[in-house]
């Protein structure tokens, strides 16, 4: 007799609806390839243009930024409480409109920061293509504070989460990571600053990592095979990495869950929503490699079970 597994279950959030989630979420559903590999939960609204399993209540046309805000945590927090309880496998993530979620209150810069809040756990913001893959040591702050929030204990929590799940989650025996340095041609010994040669490079050698290496090289190595994850030290100096290797294709990837948790590289996009020219290659990118991470956990569960 044939054993069949069955296929992972995702849930997967609508996000703000006054953006392109329902139309991206809608194309996933009907792509084959998203069927051959997985079961999806919709979470969110009524009425938002795709056909939800749970909904959260109804949304119109006349909702305002604090309602799509509340719909969008509502969502979160439902897809959180279903993984954690079994229910599903993973999840995926439509995009949010952060100040909505402010106004709608839940005070979080991000999905990230309110997924490690609500699971308790220690989390890294991941964005990973066939190309490139780059985990963010900060996330969602101000340029000017970066040099405050940079610390030993961050890259080392950034670089250990990183490690473990590229692992657990990926497949890789022995992950090769790369430090990004903060500055220009990694601070050129002092003369640009510090911050590389007094914090970046003990902390390589302390982690069993390379670099620290200039952002103008670093990322061209990764993707001709030199490492798998390049840490980057704050948001814009990795999130313009990926974006520019491999816009459209990339997925956002929290190391650290306990379930894995993806996303498109995109936002909103309110300046297209409802057009017709949403592009949900990155979106089904998304569901497709949480339902591969899924099903890895899923054999390793069975390959140890007694």
């Amino acid at each position: 007799m044939t054993n069949h597994t069955p296929l992972p279950r995702l849930a997967v959030t609508l996000g703000d609806p006054r953006g392109i989630g329902p139309e991206i979420i809608s194309a996933a559903l009907a792509d084959p390839k998203v069927g051959e590999r997985c079961s999806l939960v919709v979470i969110g609204p009524s009425n938002a243009g795709v056909p939800v399993d749970i909904s959260l209540g109804a949304w119109n046309a006349d909702g305002d930024a604090a309602l799509a805000g509340r719909f969008s945590g509502e969502a979160i927090e439902c897809a959180v409480a279903m993984a954690k309880q079994g229910d599903v496998d993973g999840i995926v993530t439509a995009p949010i409109d952060k100040s909505a979620l402010l106004a709608g209150g839940y005070n979080y810069p991000g999905h990230t920061e309110m997924l490690g809040e609500l699971t308790q756990s220690r989390v890294a913001m991941m964005l990973a293509s066939d190309r490139l893959r780059v985990v963010l040591a900060t996330t969602h702050v101000a340029l000017r504070d970066v040099p405050h929030v940079l610390t030993a204990d961050t890259i080392r929590d950034a670089v250990q989460v990183t490690s473990r799940y590229l692992t657990k989650w990926f497949g890789l025996a022995t992950p090769r990571i790369a430090l990004c340095a903060v500055n220009p041609h990694a601070g050129d010994h002092g003369r640009f600053g510090t911050e590389d040669d007094d914090l970046l490079a003990p902390l390589a050698r302390e982690l069993g990592v390379q670099g620290p290496f200039p952002a103008d090289t670093v990322f061209v190595r990764a993707m001709r095979g030199a490492f798998d994850a390049v840490i980057a030290p704050y948001h814009d100096v990795g999130m313009t990495a990926i974006k520019v290797a491999s816009f459209g294709s990339a997925v956002n990837v929290t190391l650290g869950l306990p379930f894995p948790r993806t996303s498109p590289d995109h936002g909103t996009a309110f300046d297209i929503a409802g057009k017709g020219m949403a592009d949900p290659s990155s979106f089904i990118a998304a569901t497709t490699m949480c339902a591969s991470i899924a099903a890895r956990l899923s054999a390793s569960h069975r390959s140890t079970a007694p």
